[in-house]
This record gives structure tokens, sequence and C-alpha cells, in this order.
């Protein structure tokens, strides 16, 4: 898991409340397990024409441009901006992967699904909660945005909101430590408690 780091981003308004993780990814893509390469098909019902199905030639599909992502302005963008409720549904860790891969970093909402809030942090993406005022403010603006993770602060509009993240993830986030590699700072530990107990219990 990479490193965050403060940046700088054009955001995505996606003005719509209760998204689900069927919305970010459809359940038909879900037959693989590797983190990468949901990217191409994140909001697919919403994004394309027709229907997707796994091994499409996603470049010779329809767009639909009226989604925003589609649109020239938010290509690139590392900022979701939506409204309440974000990510509910089914638990799906496949909804933060299609995000990630797609290339956003953070999303900010007035709320979030417990479970998919939580699949955020193990996947890289900070997700920031902000009160409805704020994100009027936000959807409003047409200025990039900068996220400061260290100082817990959004900048934009010429002024800077702050937010609450717990302290442990956010020290994950600013380390790029996911489940695996926080468990690997213990290797020596457990390579030593491997010893140990196999020297005590050698019949096993």
């Amino acid at each position: 898991m990479q490193k965050f780091s403060t940046f700088t981003s054009i955001a995505v308004p996606l003005k719509r409340a209760n998204v689900d993780t069927d919305a970010i990814i459809p359940k038909q893509f879900l037959k693989s397990i590797k983190r990468s390469g949901f990217g191409i098909n994140l909001f697919d019902e919403w994004r394309y024409l027709d229907h997707g199905e796994v091994g499409m030639d996603n470049s010779k599909r329809p767009l639909n441009m009226d989604f925003i992502l589609n649109q020239a302005k938010y290509q690139g963008a590392k900022i979701l901006l939506a409204q309440e409720n974000f990510g509910c549904g089914s638990s799906r860790e496949h909804a933060p992967w299609a995000l990630e891969d797609y290339g956003f970093k953070a999303i900010i909402t007035p709320s979030f699904a417990d479970i998919f809030y939580n699949n955020c942090f193990k996947n890289g993406i900070l997700p920031i909660i902000q009160d409805s005022s704020v994100m009027d403010e936000l959807f409003t603006s047409s200025d990039e945005i900068t996220i400061n993770l260290d100082a817990q602060s959004i900048y934009a509009n010429s002024k800077t909101y702050l937010f609450e993240i717990d302290v442990e993830r956010k020290r994950r986030l600013i380390n790029g430590l996911d489940d695996i590699s926080l468990t690997l700072q213990y290797t020596d530990d457990i390579k030593a408690f491997e010893k140990d107990y196999f020297n005590k219990y050698n019949w096993l």
C-alpha cells in the first residue's frame, strides 16, 4: 500500500446519496480476487450505455457522456465527493479496490456505510466525513482541493476545513501500512515465537 501524502486534485462531484457497492462495482466483475484491474468497470452501469461483462473490450463500449466521470474536466481526478450513506449494500471489498484502481485517493461525504468505511483504510483510500453544509460548499467549488492528512485538513474555496480521523488509522495511511505489512513489522518476534514453540512441542 502506498504512503498517503498531501496532494491537490480536482474533485468529482457525484451528487447521489445511498450509492451502494453494486453500483460502485457490479456483481459480475467480482470473479477475481486480485486488487487490480477493477477501475475500468468502476460505476459500470452508469458509465457505459451497454451491459458490461468480464472480458469485454471497454475501449469499444459506448460511454454515457451524461455521467460525470466521463466528462473531460474530471479526468485524472483523485477526490470523489458524494452524498450521505456512500458504500452501502454488500460488504464487497472490490468496491474500494475499484475506486483505488481508478485513481481515487480520498472520498468526502456526510456519511459512509460502516463496512465500506473500514475497507477504505485497508486499501489506502482516505474516507473523510464532513457536514452537509461543508459538502454544499465543496460541491459548488470549481477549484482544486488540497488534502493534508498530517494536518487533517481540506483546503478549498480559499478556506480550510478540518476533519477527524482515528490516530492509528492515520498512522497506517501515512506510513502505507495495510494489515499484512503491519504484521510483517513483527517478523522477528513471530520467528522467535515459532522457534520457541516448536522447541517446546517438537512432537507436533
